[in-house]
């Protein structure tokens, strides 16, 4: 259970939710794990298939606080609100901020700006951590560069430019991403980013964890009542989650390429849970894909400290604590939206 901006999350696959007066009791099982009071709450995601009370139902309904449902691996399921009030307004001005060319180069400055400098981060982490095992200029020129560039993207002066500079900055990142490989470096070896298909066994495995994280941010997005689909950087398709897409942009480096990364180096998959097909494309099998998937869970639940919020987190929480922040930012609780920038 996690308190964050107001919204309460109940991470318990068994939990269930009920009501007592104005006070939400919260059961693991069939014991109470903890009580939180209904004012000042605006949300509450739940993690989890035993549901609420129809009594917690009707109060939330009432005041107008929107109840969540996720799968334990946080898949979203559904979102029960009563009369339609908050939601329509935030997603008029999710909408209105997406054709609003000053303000949505806003927001896709802050996007990328927080998937540069945490890439760059990556990089020094590497040097600091692994200089006698890595071409350590290689590596610092390349950080350099990508110190240059978050001041390009900031003087940004229109989308078209931003997406150079991010297209710019992330072949400078992948350039010596083959450094951060320290251990299999035969069977994992990296010569840049290919997705459709991946061509080697990194980048099959960077497409299926950009997709698990694609779909986390969708859920958080859709947890606080913003509309996936409607983004600032990437054009809207039918079926595109083009807002969860901006937003990923920050977690990429930080969050997924460090996980393959521990993968690799920890010896956890190899190269025999691989297969090679006839056009090149490379595919994972079941079992790699299960040992992926678990080491992901655990993943998830690692706990860090939010750089805006200053509150200890678990990485899982993270994409719902930026949606949070940008629907805040959309409603004018904040002056911009704080991109996350790990440090």
């Amino acid at each position: 259970m996690k308190k964050l901006l107001n919204t309460l999350y109940v991470m318990s696959e068994n939990g269930y939710l009920g009501l007592d007066g104005e006070t939400i009791v919260i059961y693991d099982g069939e014991k109470e794990v903890g009580k939180v009071p209904l004012h000042n709450l605006e949300g509450i995601v739940s993690f989890g298939y035993r549901g609420t009370s129809p009594a917690l139902m009707g109060a939330c309904a009432d005041r107008n606080i929107s109840l969540c449902y996720l799968t334990p691996q946080g898949k979203f399921l559904a979102r029960v609100t009563g009369k339609t009030r908050g939601n329509v307004i935030l997603r008029d001005r999710q909408y209105t901020s997406s054709k609003d060319e000053k303000r949505s180069l806003e927001i896709s400055k802050n996007c990328i700006s927080g998937k540069v400098y945490n890439a760059r981060w990556v990089l020094e982490r590497a040097i600091r951590d692994h200089a006698m095992q890595i071409d350590k200029e290689r590596v610092k020129v390349a950080s350099l560069q990508l110190k240059t560039f978050l001041q390009y993207i900031q003087n940004a002066e229109s989308k078209e430019q931003l997406r150079g500079y991010e297209g710019e900055a992330a072949s400078i990142y992948f350039s010596v991403f083959d450094e951060l490989i320290l251990q299999q470096k035969k069977d994992f070896s990296f010569h840049g980013r290919s997705k459709r298909p991946p061509m080697d066994n990194v980048n099959a495995m960077l497409s299926f964890v950009y997709t698990l994280l694609t779909n986390q941010i969708t859920s958080a997005l859709e947890s606080v009542g913003l509309d996936p689909c409607v983004g600032y950087l990437h054009t809207e398709r039918p079926g595109r989650a083009s807002l969860a897409l901006d937003l990923i942009e920050e977690f990429r480096a930080v969050y997924a390429d460090r996980f393959v990364l521990s993968l690799i180096n920890k010896k956890i998959v190899n190269k025999k849970n691989f297969t090679k097909k006839e056009n090149g494309a490379v595919l994972m099998d079941d079992d790699s894909r299960k040992k992926l998937l678990m080491e992901w869970q655990n993943k998830k639940k690692e706990v860090i400290t939010h750089p805006f919020l200053k509150e200890k987190v678990e990485w899982g929480m993270v994409p719902y604590v930026q949606a949070m922040l940008l629907a805040r930012y959309l409603r004018g609780d904040l002056d911009g939206y704080p991109a996350f920038l790990w440090k």
